[in-house]
């Protein structure tokens, strides 16, 4: 799914009014017709609900909302702010449309009203289209609300909230929602750590926007869908072997970290590859050998043969120590085809950047955030983190996942991949070994390196979320997605 900035959505709707064709009005109650039946299928009808609205065509969605919920018999209170007396059009014939019901809905906001008389706030204030900061009374109103206990919902988009760079906003005047109810595509800025405050759960409803503006609009902001990888995966012929899909080789595991071995080559083992070797130190072998007994295992970096492996991950449990440093430079110096660096592997070339000019092109960078920060330093948001993080990416040619809730793929070509699976409960100890598994695996069956990166991302996250239905998010662990790995794959039919 593309992602598009804020201007471009405003443009969607102008080109789907006008090629559709359909008017604004008629798109305005699609869209809240969308937003008012989840609110009717999440909150029971006796729940007494404040809407309230500015002047623009946001607070028109929400006039259209209280017709829907009036009409379904919930209890409704309409609120206009006055921002100003510029009202939309479509605002002003929905406010008509209002008056089938007793005069006393719609009422202009004073300072002495009770927000605590209701059960549900909604949230139509201003839309996507704002540029500066809120202040003054709104400002105000928006603190007392944030002040309030009252579950809240965002029409399209949390009032005060920028749609992509908050770098410079007021934090303090943008509204809390509990739930964002948007349009068609989600906000960049939905997808930051950040703003998790402001948006809380996020729902995306298809309102139609034209096909051929999404296909004709170019953007660096997707989101990974189901339907973004289906065609990634390699279908296994009746007379294929184990040599058929690729023998990876996994450089991984120290003294007291062996564990991390252990679950990257499990979780490799369960996404495909043929053949798994694990380069572990000579005194922990035995360790592997009994866990794991698929895997083959080697002690000696003289027996490594590089021409028998089509992929490479290195760094889990891999250590710091200096000899993890010099393993990690020999293999550098030998290797020509693309890498899986995580965990320690991305540790010691923070503390050496000077051999990072030995990563081959197009390897794959797989750091937490404090991984990250030590490879390109601090950022003030997550939002100048992102092209920061682009920097480096494209010095060297290489793609880099930042991992968190909707990890993203930073791309050498300037785009940007956010994933669309995953839960909480994923916050783990070994849960990024298990995906320097995957991603080892699909790329020595032969995936390049964005499609194997792209794919192993949707796929952990989507065994994450298959694990936290039987488990739980508190319960879940590493081994509990690995566990899942096979069931994620046989949702591709595969």
């Amino acid at each position: 799914m593309k992602i598009f900035k804020s201007e471009q959505v405003r443009e969607a709707d102008a080109f789907t009014i006008k090629k559709e064709p359909i008017s604004s009005i008629n798109l305005m109650e699609r869209a809240a017709k969308k937003a008012s039946t989840w609110i009717k299928q999440n909150f029971p009808k006796n729940t007494k609900v404040a809407i309230l609205v500015g002047p623009g065509n946001n607070g028109g969605d929400g006039l259209v909302v209280a017709r829907h919920l009036l009409e379904s018999g919930f209890h409704v209170q309409v609120f206009d702010l006055e921002i100003s007396n510029n009202y939309s059009s479509d605002f002003l014939i929905n406010k008509t449309r209002l008056q089938k019901f007793n005069n006393g809905i719609f009422i202009p906001w004073t300072k002495n009203i009770n927000l605590s008389q209701f059960d549900l706030i909604i949230d139509a204030i201003l839309g996507s289209g704002l540029t500066r900061p809120i202040t003054g009374n709104l400002a105000q109103i928006i603190q007392t609300l944030n002040q309030s206990s009252i579950k809240t919902i965002a029409i399209d988009i949390p009032s005060g909230l920028f749609g992509e760079d908050n770098s410079k906003n007021n934090h303090q005047n943008i509204v809390k929602a509990n739930y964002t109810l948007t349009f068609q595509f989600p906000k960049l800025a939905f997808l930051l750590p950040e703003n998790t405050q402001f948006v809380g759960k996020m729902e995306v409803f298809d309102i139609g926007v034209h096909p051929q503006y999404i296909e004709n609009t170019a953007t660096n902001f997707y989101l990974t869908q189901k339907e973004n990888i289906s065609t990634h995966f390699l279908h296994r012929e009746l007379f294929s072997h184990k040599g058929s899909f690729g023998h990876a080789l996994l450089v991984s595991g120290s003294k007291g970290k062996m564990g991390a071995a252990i679950l990257a080559a499990k979780a490799c083992l369960r996404s495909g590859v043929g053949l798994l070797s694990t380069f572990v130190p000579k005194e922990e072998n035995i360790i592997l050998q009994i866990a794991v007994p698929e895997v083959m295992t080697i002690s000696n970096l003289d027996e490594i043969d590089i021409q028998n492996f089509i992929s490479l991950g290195i760094g889990p449990g891999l250590g710091q120590s200096e000899a993890s440093l010099e393993l990690l430079i020999d293999i550098l110096k030998i290797v020509k085809t693309p890498l899986v660096v995580d965990a320690d592997a991305l540790n010691l070339l923070a503390a050496h950047p000077q051999y990072l000019d030995l990563i081959p092109k197009g390897s794959i960078f797989t750091p937490h955030p404090k991984e990250l920060e030590r490879l390109i330093g601090k950022t003030s948001n997550h939002y100048l983190r992102l092209f920061k993080t682009l920097e480096l990416a494209q010095k060297y040619q290489i793609y880099i996942l930042i991992k968190g809730a909707y990890s993203v793929i930073v791309s050498p070509d300037g785009n940007f991949h956010f994933n669309s699976t995953g839960n909480p409960g994923m916050a783990t100890a070994g849960s990024g070994d298990v995906l320097t598994g995957i991603i080892t695996a699909l790329l020595a069956q032969g995936l390049s390196s964005f499609e194997a990166l792209q794919t192993a991302v949707f796929i952990h996250g989507l065994s994450g979320d298959l694990a936290k239905k039987d488990k739980g998010e508190i319960a879940l662990i590493a081994s509990d997605i690995i566990d899942n790995i096979g069931e994620s794959f046989k949702q591709f039919g595969i």
